[in-house]
């Protein structure tokens, strides 16, 4: 017998290519346009699975996942949003939503969303409530490797694990670590940060673990260190990679039987501290070659998070823009409103090796020159415009005349050009559909149409 499956859209168009997918995968389908709607027939019969959007007239997806979830806690429940952010991750997880996806779907993702919720049931752990806290900065984005760590920090979060945060420099690691313990039980208590790359090892050890009255020339006083002022808090530190072999011994002490001694002290103090780290390194590359720890590696490697750089979310980057923007005009009281289209386009063109911290000091540059309300690519700075956006599309199109053999139709010619294109971007969507100058909504119909299937994305 077929599953069956009660999916709730508002979206025609969309609606409509969710049903046919599903369709041709044989499950049965039940298609309705709002929250009301989708709990009458949910409760009237029975399902195998819903699938429903977040912004639906009346009721919303959130609403519809409660109560369902309170009709049926067996049944999973898949909560799509074209509008995906941490907090929306975080409220669908604790309202029992088995898994939370980014609209416009790949196709071949929604099968497989489909596909694990279904063979899995409902075993997403609920997240436990916690109290509204404070902004979680500039952790802004929509693609599916943002999704991806919205989801992972809304199922760790509520716990006691530690966490690894992996990612080169620039791309938001402390903002995440904070969104962790914002959402955590130790909420209300501190937060305490610390760059181990900055400090020598002499004054990051007494840092993280302080010292007694004497212990060094200049310890005129007893000093607590992080792990005791982090007692029942959570403790971040970035750039783990960089500490030496003795404070690797006493982290792993802390992690594994939570206690901390003193420099010059022979006493071990208990601490119930939740341990955040991050680095840009290759830790297991580290431990093979002997600098680091193995036993500390799996310590810290309980749960990792892996953010994506930024020249490969390039459909985030006009939402981030248009945030510093908005920030940095009314730092400097200027009545700047935006961006112009082609400053969006050479902003999405460029690379960002420096990811989101190069974004914002581009954007905080032009703001701060600029003498008009919105801003051009003349505004940018010379590095992001001197490589024009159309330029890779030009490069590409170039190989055109080496890529046929044959004469193919004019529909085998777009379906050729497509697939190239994407091969060329290792995969990346994202950054196809800017080169083809299509929404990533319009690249997966056509790819579902021509049936391609996106290849294994390379690290």
């Amino acid at each position: 017998m077929s599953r069956r499956i009660l999916l709730t859209e508002d979206d025609t168009l969309a609606g409509e290519l969710f049903e046919e997918v599903l369709r041709d995968q044989g499950y049965q389908v039940d298609r309705v346009e709002s929250g009301e709607a989708a709990l009458e027939r949910f409760e009237a019969s029975r399902y195998d699975l819903l699938l429903v959007d977040v912004q639906l007239p009346g009721k919303s997806g959130l609403d519809v996942t409660r109560q369902a979830k309170a009709m049926r806690p067996d049944v999973p429940v898949v909560v799509m949003t074209a509008f995906a952010s941490m907090e929306t991750a975080i409220e669908a997880i604790r309202e029992g939503a088995f898994d939370y996806a980014s609209k416009p779907m790949n196709l071949d993702e929604l099968r497989q969303v489909v596909a694990r919720a279904l063979a899995q049931g409902s075993q997403a752990a609920a997240v436990e409530h916690q109290p509204a806290n404070d902004s979680l900065g500039t952790i802004i984005g929509n693609s599916p490797a943002m999704v991806e760590v919205y989801k992972t920090v809304a199922r760790v979060a509520p716990t006691r694990s530690t966490v690894l945060i992996l990612g080169e420099s620039g791309r938001g690691k402390e903002l995440v670590a904070r969104a962790i313990h914002q959402h955590s039980p130790r909420a209300r208590r501190g937060f305490l940060a610390i760059d181990c790359g900055a400090l020598p090892e002499t004054l990051l050890e007494s840092e993280l673990f302080g010292y007694t009255r004497g212990a060094f020339t200049g310890a005129i006083l007893d000093r607590k260190g992080l792990f005791e002022e982090a007692d029942d808090a959570t403790c971040f530190l970035d750039e783990i990679g960089d500490i030496s072999a003795t404070v690797q011994a006493k982290l792993l002490r802390v992690l594994q039987e939570g206690e901390v001694r003193r420099i010059g002290s022979q006493k071990w103090a208990k601490v119930d501290v939740r341990v955040i780290a991050a680095t840009n390194k290759d830790l297991g590359a580290l431990v093979r070659a002997g600098s680091f720890r193995e036993d500390l590696y799996y310590r810290l490697n309980v749960v990792s998070v892996q953010l994506p750089p930024l020249r490969d979310r390039a459909d985030d980057i006009p939402a981030l823009a248009h945030h510093f923007v908005r920030r940095y005009a009314d730092e400097v009281g200027k009545p700047i409103t935006g961006l112009s289209d082609e400053a969006v386009r050479v902003l999405r063109a460029y690379q960002w090796p420096g990811n989101i911290r190069e974004l914002e000091n581009a954007i905080e540059r032009a703001v701060t020159l600029a003498n008009h309300r919105v801003l051009t690519g003349d505004d940018l700075p010379l590095e992001v415009r001197k490589r024009p956006p159309a330029q890779e599309a030009s490069q590409i199109a170039s190989t055109l005349s080496g890529m046929f053999t044959d004469a193919p139709t004019l529909e085998e010619v777009k379906k050729r050009y497509i697939w190239h294109v994407i091969q060329q971007n290792r995969g990346n969507l994202s950054r196809a559909a800017v080169i083809l100058d299509v929404d990533r909504r319009s690249l997966y119909r056509m790819m579902d149409r021509y049936k391609l299937e996106p290849p294994r994305r390379e690290p």
